[in-house]
């Protein structure tokens, strides 16, 4: 094995897994399109200090952190969020609002490499921001669902929480933010026992910590009962009954929306990222059970953090490396056959020019054609061709070019006819149909 592999928790797509992740992407920018997203691109270097602000301990731990040669300390993108955030509260303040961002790259964390858990991967990023209303929280549901409709996938869910639930009991028990964020980051390891015992040393009352494990044990796929409990269970919690009534709000939307999808509630559900203010989404498929193919939710208060104008956002970012290991658990193929690839064929070396202006020809029309480059004879070259999959070969050879004809093989019937070269591009499309 050679020395030279890529490093740990990187990886090498091959041409068939690029169509893949290729086509996620495409229909993702497709749907971006749809619901009016503009697409920009920021940088995969950032400042440590921009991209550590609120990303939560586990993440910034995980970065990928350097010195440039003036001593700046600078870090990969573990997320896209904060340099969005950063774009909205510099070069785009003034816009107007809504703003609709999209964005699509690579991302970089130092993660221990296992089954769909990479130290590189990719997000697909839709923020809406501007507005605080629970209709842009619904967008941002149901254009999560629709992405996983549209790449075919089934029986799909998205778990769905509001931080502040737990935040508004939790600040009502005079808990300051810094120690809230430490409770919400055991939550996001479902460490539900070590999160009361930290709320009780913090001096939380016996009431705090009985509300709080009856919330812990509260989930769902039957929203208005969920809510119902939540709402019971919160009652003497001003903050985290608006919570609830505001999670009731934007669920209420986004199921009339008409993009189907099955929810489960969790009121103690909690993302490692500290900047979340409200509603909190992750979206699961039964195959990959544990690992989210996506999730978001709304952070009001980091474009303020950066130095911007007070901005409700919300948004959502989908993993198409974990989208694709969906589809293929669920036999979904991602792969466009192209419906004809030609190969143009030289059989003489004075062809070659021919060769070279028929396949320009037909690629001016849309259609792929390569040009045999590797000199074989005409038998070997059609037999390579039909072996990768090619539906035709154009033979240019000297007695038909004399007549300015060619000779169009069909690989799949094994059949062939000379044809005027004029006439090549409607004949090929004419044996698709």
């Amino acid at each position: 094995m050679s020395q030279y592999q890529p490093a740990r928790g990187m990886r090498d797509f091959l041409p068939e897994d690029a169509q893949k992740m290729r086509h996620v992407e495409q229909t993702a920018r497709q749907l971006a399109d749809l619901y009016g997203y503009e697409e920009v691109i920021t940088p995969v270097v950032e400042s440590h200090e921009l991209l550590a602000a609120k990303a939560g301990e586990e993440i910034r731990l995980r970065m990928y952190t350097f010195n440039d040669l003036a001593g700046r300390k600078l870090a990969l993108r573990p997320e896209f969020t904060p340099s969005l955030a950063r774009l909205v509260a510099t070069k785009l303040r003034t816009a107007p609002k809504p703003l609709k961002l999209f964005c699509i790259g690579s991302l970089y964390r130092y993660d221990e490499p296992q089954f769909g858990r990479f130290r590189e991967f990719w997000q697909a990023n839709y923020e809406l921001m501007g507005s605080n209303k629970p209709e842009a929280d619904a967008e941002i549901l149901t254009i999560t669902s629709d992405l996983l409709h549209r790449l075919g996938l089934c029986n799909f869910y998205l778990k769905i929480g509001h931080v502040g639930i737990i935040r508004g009991i939790l600040t009502q028990e005079d808990i300051v933010e810094d120690q809230q964020n430490q409770i919400m980051q055991l939550l996001d390891h479902k460490q539900w026992e070590d999160a009361l015992t930290a709320t009780e040393k913090l001096g939380a009352t016996q009431h705090c910590q009985t509300t709080l494990k009856n919330l812990f044990e509260t989930k769902g796929k039957d929203t208005d009962r969920t809510l119902k409990k939540i709402k019971q269970t919160v009652k003497a919690y001003e903050k985290a009954t608006a919570a609830t009534e505001n999670l009731q709000q934007i669920l209420d939307l986004a199921q009339k929306s008409g993009v189907q999808h099955e929810t489960l509630i969790e009121a103690g559900f909690a993302r490692g990222l500290e900047y979340y203010t409200g509603m909190i989404t992750e979206a699961y498929v039964p195959e990959l059970e544990g690992l989210a193919l996506g999730g978001g939710g709304r952070y009001d208060k980091l474009i303020e953090l950066f130095g911007g104008e007070p901005t409700p956002a919300v948004g959502v970012a989908m993993g198409p490396d974990r989208i694709v290991l969906a589809t293929e658990k669920q036999n979904i193929n991602l792969t466009q056959k192209k419906e004809n690839r030609i190969l143009v064929v030289p059989i003489k070396p004075e062809m070659k020019t021919q060769a070279f202006e028929i396949a320009s020809k037909l690629r001016r029309q849309g259609i792929v054609a390569e040009i045999e480059v590797m000199g074989r004879e005409l038998s070997k070259a059609l037999a390579d061709a039909d072996r990768r999959g090619f539906t035709h070969a154009v033979i240019a050879a000297p007695k038909e070019a004399k007549e300015d004809k060619v000779i169009l093989r069909n690989l799949k019937k094994h059949e062939q006819k000379t044809i005027k070269t004029n006439e090549l591009v409607n004949e090929i499309q004419a044996q698709q149909k």
